[in-house]
């Protein structure tokens, strides 16, 4: 991880680490990360281990839309501690609904691949949850203007922040 990336964010901004090629996480490094962060009041979130994401007292954790587990359910944890979740069509946000995430990321808006929405099947999903959402997908500094036509919570994008 790089953490001079860190100094280059505002505050408003929250950093997701997922590291989907390995089965075990560096705590040692993943803890490193989250100093950082914390000295730039940054959010600092760990993707698809909420166990450890509260054992690290990590600002929250992300479920990503392939996680259907409610495992986690009977974890406690702060009030401050926000579990986010992604979804890509009715069903998994039905699911994330049950899994209690608080923020919803939907994909993809612009990236097109295989879960392309566009403007207008974003807009449709949105209105079947209360949950706040935030765009993902194929953000780029060309079409950030277009976020304003779907009235959404924020966007994530890895090439967007890189």
């Amino acid at each position: 991880m790089d953490t001079n990336l860190i100094e280059k964010i505002n505050k408003e901004t929250a950093v997701i680490y997922r590291d989907y090629s390995q089965n075990k996480f560096n705590e040692r490094l993943i803890v490193n990360f989250k100093q950082h962060c914390k000295k730039k009041k940054i959010k600092f979130i760990l993707s698809n281990n909420i166990k450890l994401s509260i054992k690290l007292n990590l600002d929250g954790a992300y479920i990503p839309s392939f996680n259907k587990s409610y495992q986690h359910l009977g974890y406690a944890y702060s009030n401050n501690f926000i579990i986010l979740g992604s979804a890509h069509n009715i069903k998994e946000i039905r699911i994330k609904e049950i899994q209690k995430v608080q923020i919803l990321f939907i994909s993809s808006l612009f990236k097109n691949n295989k879960n392309f929405l566009g403007l207008n099947k974003f807009k449709l999903l949105k209105s079947y949850t209360k949950k706040q959402i935030v765009a993902l997908g194929g953000i780029s500094k060309n079409n950030e203007n277009k976020l304003k036509l779907i009235n959404c919570f924020g966007f994530a994008g890895i090439s967007y922040f890189g």
